[in-house]
């Protein structure tokens, strides 16, 4: 299992040159890939590619592009872009965002949107293949008929021969489609005592495509804590797993909650989302059970880090995308070390 690092969101109060100075340290410890979010604030394309000038070994990848955001065939151009000014360390992760911020963010319905994934990464496929793009299925139609529109061909030609695509995916029936139409899986909230259910999904949808999980990548954004109190740890994380089971989304329509209704936390994801949607995120944060947050999260002392990382390796993780917990660039910088430090692959 490789290890690697996700940025989260740029937000306001960052100071970019810290976020470079934690990306640099962790090139410098040998960890494979770096990621970077988008929602509605910074994007993650000019994050990556402002990181991409400043290091040298390290691979970027998208966790995720938002699929609402951006026509298949501009994501196609990116990526090839990115692919060539990194000398082939681009990865690009996909997702269909949520309704509330495709909606109402990007102005798109959000509707279908498993068949728009699957037209969306059937035509980028195309396009980074340097094949003439023509598709006409229910959600895009290249060229649109009738009009002055030809089919073109991607210009450049990236370095890599298959630039990898990731599919953030939370439901059963997404799950499958990434399974069966990506390179691999973005994960959130990953456990490895339930890693069993999301990952025979991904099996079927492998099956359907006549591939089996031989080098599918297992990406889950794991957060880290590192401290003598595990329980301690965990509340640091506690307003970020919060806002995701409680306030991603409507009472009705919240991936995230009806994961953690799956992994067996029913009473305390209606009880989060209901404090978090009347106002109340402390005291949803406060909610939020303990056993939830460590099963999906690295918490304590570097042994049991060590340990819970094994854990996820033996799961089926192939890259651990840590999210370290810290006031400060110090701290995370510190936590990185630590993690390194401590964890041996097999």
């Amino acid at each position: 299992m490789r290890l690697g690092l996700n940025l989260g969101y740029l937000v306001g109060s960052d100071d970019p040159g810290d976020q470079l100075r934690l990306v640099q340290h962790a090139e410098q410890l040998g960890f494979d890939a770096v990621w970077a979010a988008e929602a509605y604030g910074s994007d993650a394309v000019s994050v990556l590619a402002w990181l991409a000038g400043r290091t040298e070994k390290i691979a970027i990848g998208s966790a995720v592009l938002q699929i609402p955001g951006r026509t298949p065939a501009m994501t196609a151009m990116t990526a090839a872009s990115l692919d060539l000014l990194t000398a082939g360390r681009f990865r690009l992760g996909l997702g269909v965002s949520g309704p509330q911020v495709s909606e109402g963010w990007h102005g798109v319905r959000f509707d279908h949107p498993l068949a728009r994934t699957r037209e969306y990464v059937a035509i980028v496929r195309s396009a980074l293949a340097r094949e003439t793009v023509s598709f006409d299925g229910d959600h895009y139609r290249l060229p649109l008929p009738d009009g002055p529109g030809k089919a073109l061909k991607l210009t450049i030609v990236p370095p890599s021969e298959r630039i990898p695509i990731l599919v953030a995916a939370v439901g059963p029936r997404n799950l499958e489609l990434a399974g069966e139409i990506a390179d691999g899986w973005l994960a959130v909230f990953y456990s490895p005592e339930f890693a069993a259910e999301p990952l025979a999904a991904i099996r079927r949808g492998r099956e359907r495509a006549g591939l089996d999980l031989d080098g599918f990548a297992v990406v889950p954004t794991i957060p880290v804590v590192i401290g003598d109190d595990p329980r301690r740890c965990a509340d640091a994380i506690r307003p970020y797993a919060a806002l995701y089971v409680g306030g991603m989304g409507s009472r009705k329509q919240n991936f995230y909650n009806a994961l953690a209704v799956r992994m067996g936390f029913a009473d305390a994801a209606a009880e989060v989302q209901e404090l978090f949607l009347a106002g109340r995120p402390r005291d949803a944060a406060a909610a939020l059970p303990y056993e939830f947050i460590d099963a999906t999260s690295l918490l304590g002392p570097p042994q049991r880090i060590a340990e819970r990382l094994a854990a996820f390796a033996e799961s089926g993780v192939t890259d651990a995308a840590l999210l370290p917990f810290g006031r400060t660039v110090d701290d995370k910088i510190t936590i990185l070390s630590a993690v390194a430090a401590a964890y041996t692959p097999a």
